[in-house]
């Protein structure tokens, strides 16, 4: 009876029907390293559903308002200047098309509501999703929220069958899909910070990152081919995909170790720490007999580099997701060598700036693991960032070659924190030394993180829809004070990372100085 309640057995016992599949066809117990595997595959494709699912409403603006010139949040009317030959300015937009109410004259402010009210709820919901993900199943929670953005993201899109023209009922379904939405970055970083530990996280986190990325290009691939079926596909099927991928989670996901009964690796439980430094952590030892309770939401921000980084992430996300929205409408209304690039061409151009975050994301983790310096890694991105936004501005006109370097370097500097923030730096700080080891506070550390972010993501295209109608100079000037801010606001923690790396070195020095001396005198 007493081995009954030991909890090893326990797990074993309760172990995920997908795993227990995967065991039967292997016909042997599964290694650690094929369960990391398994949570970075099935964590890639869950997130990347996610923003499949978030990107559709973009593709789908111009068919409900087809008067709407670019995509991304447009809040005022738009004058049009033609400024390039009349056939390439060419509008099809005629009374009665598109879909009502969205084909008014106050379409565009219609759907910039939309896009507003997405991600301030999802902004919200990131801080309570953290709170409740480290109070329950990562897996169960991971699982509610795929098949609930799913279910509502479909919704959106039965309005097209229903003939529904009521803004509300999109406005509600935009706004429910969207706290959804909001559980998914806590939870797949709580899961995957779990099962890699400190040393490998910044380059295995950059690369895994690309889920962001690979779901914005999916889900504008899936809805642009669903629109001649009718726009209500665009929604129903990513929102099929992402309920369909929510039952493999539930299947699949071991959100720790010990939920599925084996040891953290050896090689996980020992990764140095630097002396002295303050915003890096010790990895989780694997002591299942420990009680472990949920950190409270005011003990999350008190962490040791919490805030700092939330406010950094904050103008960091400003300045990536004004170019998420409206990068496109830019470049459309850009003469690059004397020449307008079609809408969709625009549209094509821009996934280079995408392309060249996923490679910074890469390097910024690959540098902060090398260097051992979040801070240092991030901040510097940021200055960096400076002056390509400057040069993008200025000489992102001359030649179609120079825009796509230069607007692919402006993504790698822009996107590297951003992504090393959200990834390895939320999974740091979630295991901080001051939490004695207690890993229930990664979703809620997370959450704070990037929903302080998220706030940022929906303030800068918001500003940038005002000002853009006078100067898109002063857009820019927006933007490179936004990053100038976040690399300032990291600034005590980089003094603090830089002394800790001194002080290393010159411990390693002194170790190497006294060896020969030993040798001499025996």
């Amino acid at each position: 009876m007493g081995s009954l309640s030991e909890p090893v057995p326990e797990r074993n016992q309760n172990k995920l029907y997908g795993i227990q599949f995967l065991e039967c066809v292997n016909k042997n117990r599964l290694s650690y390293k094929t369960y990391q595997a398994i949570v970075l595959i099935v964590t890639f494709f869950a997130y990347a559903s996610y923003h499949a699912a978030r990107k559709t409403t973009s593709i789908v603006k111009s068919t409900l308002d087809p008067q709407t010139f670019g995509v991304g949040l447009n809040f005022v009317p738009w004058r049009i200047t033609y400024l390039s030959k009349p056939e390439e300015r060419r509008f099809s937009w005629a009374v009665g098309d598109g879909w009502a109410p969205f084909n008014g004259s106050d379409g565009t402010a219609l759907l910039g509501e939309l896009d507003l009210s997405f991600l301030s709820i999802y902004a919200i919901g990131m801080y309570f999703s953290g709170h409740i993900g480290d109070r329950m199943n990562l897996r169960i929670f991971l699982t509610i929220g795929m098949i609930g953005t799913g279910l509502f993201t479909s919704l959106f899109g039965v309005g097209y069958w229903a003939n529904v023209h009521n803004f509300y009922y999109f406005l509600i379904m935009q706004m429910v899909a969207g706290l959804f939405q909001s559980t998914g970055w806590p939870s797949v970083v709580a899961v995957v910070g779990n099962w890699f530990g400190k040393s490998k996280r910044g380059l295995i986190m950059g690369i895994w990152n690309a889920h962001t990325s690979v779901g914005n290009i999916s889900g504008s691939l899936i809805a642009a081919a669903m629109l001649s079926y009718g726009w209500g596909w665009s929604f129903v099927m990513p929102g099929f995909l992402i309920a369909f991928i929510g039952l493999v989670v539930f299947l699949f996901l071991p959100v720790s170790p010990e939920s599925v009964g084996i040891d953290r690796d050896e090689d996980e439980l020992h990764s140095p720490r630097k002396t002295g430094e303050e915003v890096t952590v010790p990895l989780l030892g694997s002591h299942s007999e420990v009680k472990e309770t949920a950190v409270g939401f005011i003990q999350a921000w008190k962490i040791p580099g919490v805030a700092p980084f939330a406010l950094c992430l904050f103008f960091a996300k400003l300045v990536a997701y004004t170019f998420l929205y409206w990068l496109p409408f830019y470049i459309s209304h850009t003469a690059i060598d004397g020449k307008y690039l079609s809408s969709g061409a625009a549209g094509n151009l821009s996934t280079l700036f995408d392309v060249g975050g996923v490679i910074g994301g890469i390097l910024a983790g690959h540098i902060s693991d090398r260097l051992g310096g979040r801070a240092i890694t991030a901040a510097s991105f940021m200055y960096c960032a400076i002056p390509a936004l400057f040069f993008y501005r200025t000489y992102g006109h001359i030649s179609l070659a120079v825009n796509i370097a230069l607007m692919f370097l402006t993504g790698m500097l822009v996107n590297g924190p951003y992504a090393l923030i959200t990834t390895a730096v939320s999974a740091d700080l979630g295991t901080h030394s001051s939490l004695k080891g207690n890993s229930r506070a990664l979703a809620t550390v997370t959450a704070i993180i990037d929903g302080t972010g998220s706030v940022g993501a929906a303030i800068g295209p918001l500003l940038t829809g005002y000002i853009s109608a006078f100067s898109w100079s002063a857009v820019f000037i927006m933007l490179m004070g936004a990053a100038l801010i976040a690399g300032l606001l990291l600034t005590r923690l980089v003094i603090a990372e830089v002394a800790a790396i001194i002080a290393e070195s010159r411990s390693q020095t002194s170790s190497a100085s006294v060896a020969p001396s030993i040798q001499l005198d025996a």
